[in-house]
C-alpha cells in the first residue's frame, strides 16, 4: 500500500494538522495517531487538540484498548489560571524591579496582559509536552487556519514578551553592578531562562526536517483551496516545510449517481485547476474517498487511511472542462422571516467548514437587494479570510462594492493593531526626546516602549471589529453583517470586549496617575475613541431588536455539541438567536451513498430539534456551487420567506 511519508517517517517528533475548519483535521489526526499506534506498539503517541472548540471527544478515539495512546484536549483558561498561580509572584517582582508602576498597577495588568491566551497556553504546553520526552511521536490537531498561523508565529510573539519582562529586570541588574559591583543571577532570572529555552527548543524542532512535519487538509472546493494556498505561503515565509497535502472526502468514481458524478466532476476539475497552475507544486497531493459513515468512533477512524491514494495526472484525464454547476431551485426547507427592518448586527456563526462565509454573502445581496436604501457592509474578522474567494473578486481591507447597495471589507486584525502601537511608539518618543536631559529614563523608556507586547489576547481582532462599528457610528452603513471566526475563537472574541474595557480603564488610571510620564495625548485619544466604540457595540450586541446571531451548522454530531456550546454562550451573553441554518443537507435518493448520508444526517437532525427545540431551523440542500455573485444571489433570494420590509 502506497501511503504519506509521515505515515511512514520514523524520526517524527511532532506532527501538526491544520486548514480550513471542517475539512476533517480532527479526522485526519486521530486516524493518524490510531494508525501509527497500532503500527508501531513498542512506542508511545499522544494525540493533542489545541482547538478552543475541541472535537477530538466527539470523535471517540478514547474508544480505543491502545496503551501506547494518549488523548489530551488542551484547556486554554484553565492553564491560564495555572500559570498564573504558579508564576504570578515572578511575574509581579520582575515588575517591581523594573519600572514605575506600583503593585496594585502590576496586578492589574498581569490580570488581563497575557498576550494570546488559547494560543500561548497551547504553544507552552505543546512545548512542555516535546521537552519532557515521555513520547515518541505528539500528533496535534489544531484550530482553523488563521489561529493555527498564530500559533506558528508564537515563537516570536513569545520572545517579544519575555523580552519585555527581561528588559524589567535589566534596571535592578544595573543597580546591583553600580553598587554591588557584580550582579548574580536569582530565581527571577532562572524563571525567564527556563520559558525561554522551552520555547526556543519547541522552534528548533519545529525547523527540523526529520522530526517535524505539517501537513495541511482540504476540501476540493473554491473556499478550501482558497485558504490553503495562503496557509502554504504563509508557512513557507516561516520556513516551514509541507511536504504532503490531504485533499479529503473526494467522491468515489464508480458511483452512479447523477448528483453525485456531477460533485465529482466539480471536484477533479477543482483538482485539476490546482495540479496544472503548479500552486501545490512543493507538495505531493494525497486524496482521501468520501465515505459513507461518520468519522465518529475508533472502528471508523480505523479504516479511513485505507482509502488514501496519491493524486496523479490519470485520476482527472478523463473529466471534461467546463462550468461548476450553478445554485439550483428549491435548495431551501422550511425558510424563516428575514431579519426586521431595524436590524442593525447580524453575525454568522458557527463550526469552520459549516458555510458561513457563504451564507453571510448571499444573506448580504439578498437583503440588499429587498431594501435598495439601506447600505450594508459584510465584513469579516476571521485570520483567515474567504470573502475574495467567496465573491470571486479581490476582497481587502478597504471597503469595496459587490452590489448596488452592498459592499464588503476583509479587516487585518494585526494592521489595525500595529497602527495602534505605531502611534503609541511616535508619541512616546516625541514625549520622551523633549524631556530634561538631566532625567535618566534609560530603563524606564525600554519599559514603556514595550508596553503594548503585555495586551490582552484579542485585542487586535477587537480594534478590528471596532473598525466596522466606527463606520455604522458615522453612518457610513445601516446594517453590519459579521462572517465570524470558527465557534471556538468566536466565543473568546464576543467575551473579550469585556476584557479590553477593563485595559482601557487600567491604562486611562495608568494616564491620570502618572501623567507627568505618560502625557501621549494621540494614543489617549484613540483609546477613548475605542472605549466608546466598546461600549456602542456591547450595547447593540445585547439589543434583539438590532441585532442577531444566525448560527450555522451541518448535520454531524461534532457539528452539533459545537452548535449546543454556541447556543449556551449566546445565552449567558443575552445573544439573540433567531434561526439556525443546517447547511449542505444530503437528500433522500436511490444512490447508496447518497441514502446512507441522508438516513445519518437525519438522525443527528432529530437530534437538533429535541436538543434545540426552543430554535427555528432551516435546512439548506446541497443544491450546486455557491461562488459568484450570481449564485449567491441565487442562494439568497431561498434562504428568507419574508422581505426585509
Amino acid at each position: 500500500m502506497h501511503i504519506p511519508q509521515f505515515l511512514s517517517q520514523e524520526h517524527l517528533q511532532l506532527l501538526f494538522f491544520g486548514g480550513k475548519g471542517g475539512v476533517g483535521k480532527t479526522t485526519c489526526a486521530a486516524a493518524t495517531a490510531l494508525y501509527l499506534a497500532s503500527a508501531y506498539p513498542q512506542k508511545s503517541f499522544l494525540l493533542v487538540s489545541t482547538d478552543p472548540a475541541h472535537s477530538l471527544s466527539h470523535a471517540h478515539v478514547q474508544e480505543t484498548s491502545l496503551a501506547n495512546l494518549e488523548i489530551q484536549e488542551i484547556n486554554a483558561p484553565r492553564l491560564l489560571d495555572e500559570f498564573k498561580a504558579k508564576h504570578n509572584q515572578s511575574l509581579k517582582e520582575i515588575a517591581l524591579r523594573g519600572t514605575f508602576l506600583d503593585e496594585e498597577d502590576i496586578d492589574t495588568f498581569l490580570h488581563l496582559s497575557l498576550p494570546g491566551l488559547d494560543e500561548l497556553m497551547a504553544f507552552l504546553q505543546i512545548a512542555d509536552l516535546a521537552n519532557q520526552g515521555g513520547n515518541d511521536l505528539i500528533i496535534v490537531d489544531t484550530a482553523p487556519t488563521g489561529h493555527t498561523l498564530r500559533l506558528m508565529g508564537l515563537p516570536a510573539l513569545s520572545k517579544r514578551w519575555l523580552q519585555a519582562l527581561d528588559s524589567l529586570l535589566a534596571k535592578s541588574r544595573y543597580m546591583q553592578k553600580i553598587f554591588k559591583g557584580q550582579y548574580s543571577p536569582d530565581h527571577l532570572d532562572s524563571f525567564l531562562f527556563d520559558l525561554s529555552s522551552s520555547v526556543d527548543n519547541l522552534h528548533t524542532l519545529m525547523q527540523d526536517r526529520e522530526r517535524f512535519r505539517f501537513v495541511p487538509v482540504m476540501l476540493a472546493e473554491e473556499l478550501s483551496i482558497y485558504e490553503t494556498e495562503l496557509l502554504l505561503h504563509d508557512l513557507k515565509d516561516m520556513h516551514v516545510l509541507t511536504p504532503e497535502v490531504i485533499i479529503n472526502a473526494v467522491l468515489p468514481e464508480e458511483n452512479e449517481c447523477v448528483v453525485c458524478q456531477k460533485r465529482r466532476k466539480g471536484q477533479l476539475n477543482k483538482i485539476r485547476n490546482i495540479h496544472a497552475d503548479g500552486t501545490f507544486s512543493d507538495s505531493e497531493l494525497w486524496a482521501v474517498p468520501q465515505y459513507a459513515m461518520e468519522m465518529n468512533s475508533a472502528d471508523n477512524l480505523r479504516i479511513f487511511w485505507e482509502g488514501v491514494f496519491a493524486v496523479r495526472s490519470d485520476l482527472f484525464s478523463a473529466v471534461p472542462w467546463g462550468q461548476e454547476e450553478g445554485v439550483e431551485e428549491n435548495c431551501v426547507y422550511n425558510p424563516q422571516p428575514g431579519p426586521g427592518q431595524e436590524m442593525q448586527l447580524l453575525l454568522v456563526a458557527g463550526k469552520g467548514g459549516v458555510g458561513k462565509t457563504t451564507l453571510a454573502a448571499a444573506t448580504s445581496l439578498r437583503l440588499g437587494r429587498d431594501a435598495p436604501d439601506k447600505k450594508i457592509l459584510v465584513f469579516s474578522t476571521d485570520p483567515a479570510h474567504s470573502l475574495s474567494a467567496c465573491f470571486q473578486q479581490e476582497i481587502g481591507s478597504a471597503p469595496r462594492a459587490v452590489a448596488a447597495n452592498v459592499t464588503a471589507m476583509e479587516i487585518d486584525a494585526q494592521a489595525e493593531f500595529d497602527q495602534l502601537k505605531a502611534v503609541y511608539q511616535e508619541e512616546l518618543e516625541a514625549f520622551l526626546s523633549n524631556l530634561s536631559a538631566n532625567m535618566d529614563l534609560t530603563f524606564d523608556r525600554e519599559v514603556m516602549e514595550r508596553v503594548l507586547d503585555l495586551s490582552p489576547p484579542g485585542l487586535d481582532e477587537v480594534m478590528a471589529l471596532l473598525v466596522a462599528t466606527e463606520h455604522m457610528d458615522n453612518k457610513d452603513y445601516d446594517l453590519l453583517i459579521l462572517d465570524c471566526a470558527p465557534t471556538g475563537h468566536l466565543i473568546r472574541l464576543l467575551q473579550t470586549p469585556e476584557v479590553i474595557d477593563e485595559w482601557l480603564k487600567a491604562f486611562f488610571n495608568l494616564f491620570l496617575k502618572y501623567k507627568q510620564i505618560f502625557r501621549l495625548p494621540k494614543v489617549s485619544k484613540k483609546m477613548v475613541r475605542m472605549s466608546k466604540l466598546l461600549k456602542k457595540f456591547r450595547t447593540l450586541l445585547q439589543d434583539e431588536g438590532r441585532s442577531a446571531l444566525i448560527a450555522v451548522s451541518i448535520l454531524t454530531e461534532m457539528a452539533l455539541a459545537e452548535t449546543r456550546d454556541l447556543m449556551t454562550e449566546c445565552a449567558g451573553l443575552q445573544v439573540n438567536v433567531p434561526v439556525l441554518f443546517c447547511n449542505m443537507a444530503t437528500r433522500d435518493s436511490e444512490c447508496p451513498l447518497c441514502h446512507r448520508l441522508f438516513e445519518q444526517e437525519q438522525t443527528v437532525k432529530e437530534q437538533f430539534e429535541k436538543e434545540l427545540e426552543f430554535l427555528p431551523q432551516t435546512v439548506i440542500y446541497r443544491c450546486g456551487t455557491p461562488e459568484g455573485t450570481d449564485n449567491l444571489v441565487r442562494l439568497g433570494d431561498q434562504l428568507f420567506e419574508l422581505n426585509i420590509e
